[in-house]
């Protein structure tokens, strides 16, 4: 458990179509941040700051996130919102 920015489930485009407990949403860890939930570092470590300045780019790094450890319906959701960005 840390303290950091949501990621994956823990934000939107996702949070508002999956239930999880608060305290178990996945955060990046940063002293910044806001937001008390479980550790998932970045894919790249300076990807949370730059995820603060473009609202586009965090939930396209959430929804990655996502992929990388939601289970199979977290993945599909990801996966369907992911297309339908890059249509």
């Amino acid at each position: 458990m840390t303290i950091g920015f949501p990621t994956a489930y823990g934000m939107s485009p996702l949070k508002e179509k999956v239930l999880f407990a608060d305290e178990n949403r996945p955060v990046w860890p940063s002293a910044e941040g806001t937001t008390r939930g479980m550790t998932l570092l970045p894919l790249y470590e300076k990807a949370p700051l730059a995820a603060l300045e473009d609202r586009a780019l965090n939930e396209i790094l959430a929804l990655l996130d996502a992929l990388r450890i939601g289970a199979a319906r977290e993945r599909q959701f990801a996966m369907d919102m992911l297309e339908e960005r890059f249509r």
